[in-house]
């Protein structure tokens, strides 16, 4: 069994299929490792296992909107997509969404997932409470009234429970409009970057770093804005555009400034698009706002070194959180994407180099993507780093829920190393 980009595979020899959770409570209680995976939108090996795998795609699919209290009941294993489609026809939103709206809501959530925004925080944000099976097969919920225990709870890298469901804060539907803007001049963005970034609801610039211009700078605006066709020197695109120039835009969501809801505006690719596989490789490196012109400067002294190997490096932005291991932990913070070619070996190789060269500024890498796992200062990154760490130790201690990335990064339990 192969993840979404099909460049692993998994180690598991056993794979589960529960049809309810107390099915899963009674696997999870007796297996040695099981680890669940869901959409397998991730490009590492967070989600992996010698023991059980776990796909809890057959459990009951349920999403229970609370109308009253704006937010949604929804089990790990509900896309985005699915979710959406079903709060639009009750007037409701979400405040953000990935580019890719096939991703499962608690694989999102777990690794810190986002969308973009100066002012819009992770996929994460929007969570009030969690369902977990813990180890021993018990079934727990907590809620944001259980304080530091949901905090390191909701992005939490499976370490220390299966997300079986997780209750979602919503808000009404809105309209927005999406632009493409071309050929915005470097030295402008950099210059000017706070101003670019807030410039609409969500931001987002493609480029490949060389020359002196980012090719494109995706803009979704809320109905209310005024219409962008020039933007420090960028101007509007005549026709729709993917963020590849050689991809047709047919499966990307309608551009020139024309209206739509929310589900159909904020992610880059159509919800009725449904990617049969990647064939690409993804890292991204999260760091605070402040530092984003030197930052983008010093990747740029890379260009040369990226050019083989790089599709297309997507900026976005995004609020700060709360929660103990999100890239955005009380962080304003501007993320730098790299979509890469499938050429492991050889992006392996650079990502070690554009590591050192972010490292200055305090780069988080994302969860779910290719990144050297020995490389980073953990508890320099993350102020709750050793918090969460004995948290991990203390529900899982003999390490169940662990494989060998979560034990390069936390440690081997105690009880697992004897």
């Amino acid at each position: 069994m192969k993840n979404w980009a099909g460049n692993l595979e998994y180690s598991s020899t056993t794979v589960e299929r529960p049809k309810s959770v107390a099915e899963l409570a009674r696997i999870v209680e007796r297996a040695g490792r099981v680890k669940a995976l869901g959409s397998r939108h991730s490009f590492n090996r967070v989600g992996d296992t010698d023991g059980v795998h776990v796909l809890l795609d057959a459990l009951p699919q349920h999403i229970a909107l609370d109308p009253e209290n704006s937010t949604v009941r929804v089990n790990g294993s509900v896309s985005y997509g699915t979710l959406c489609r079903t709060l639009e026809q009750s007037g409701f939103a979400i405040h953000n969404l990935a580019s890719l709206p096939h991703i499962s809501v608690a694989g999102a959530v777990q690794t810190g997932t986002h969308g973009s925004g100066v002012n819009n925080p992770s996929l994460a944000d929007a969570v009030q409470s969690i369902e977990l099976v813990r180890p021993s097969g018990e079934s727990v919920t907590l809620t944001r009234a259980d304080g530091d225990e949901f905090l390191a709870s909701v992005v939490g890298l499976g370490a220390l429970g299966i997300v079986t469901g997780l209750e979602l804060a919503v808000q009404p539907s809105f309209q927005m409009r999406q632009r493409v803007l071309e050929n915005l001049p470097w030295d402008r963005a950099l210059a000017d970057f706070p101003e670019l970034i807030s410039s609409a609801y969500s931001v987002s610039l493609f480029t490949d770093y060389a020359g002196d211009t980012i090719s494109q700078v995706w803009l979704k605006a809320l109905d209310s804005e005024p219409p962008l066709t020039e933007l420090f020197g960028a101007t509007a695109a005549v026709l729709p555009r993917h963020p590849l120039p050689d991809m047709s835009a047919e499966n990307c969501t309608i551009q020139l400034d024309e209206p739509g809801q929310w589900l159909d505006r904020l992610p880059h690719f159509r919800h009725e698009f449904t990617p049969s596989k990647g064939e690409e490789l993804q890292s991204e490196f999260i760091l605070p706002l402040q530092h984003a012109p030197a930052a983008l400067g010093a990747v740029r002294s890379l260009a040369d070194k990226l050019a083989p190997l790089l599709f297309v490096s997507e900026i976005r932005t995004g609020a700060a959180d709360e929660f103990w291991l999100s890239p955005f932990y009380r962080q304003q913070s501007v993320a730098l994407h790299f979509t890469w070619k499938p050429l492991q070996p050889a992006v392996e190789a650079l990502l070690p180099e554009l590591e050192d060269l972010l490292r200055p500024f305090g780069a988080r890498p994302h969860w779910g993507k290719l990144f050297s796992p020995g490389g980073h200062d953990w508890e320099s990154l993350y102020p709750r780093f050793a918090g969460f760490r004995s948290l991990a130790s203390a529900h899982d201690p003999e390490g169940k829920f662990r494989n060998g990335l979560l034990d390069t990064i936390l440690g081997v339990p105690a009880a697992s190393a004897r």
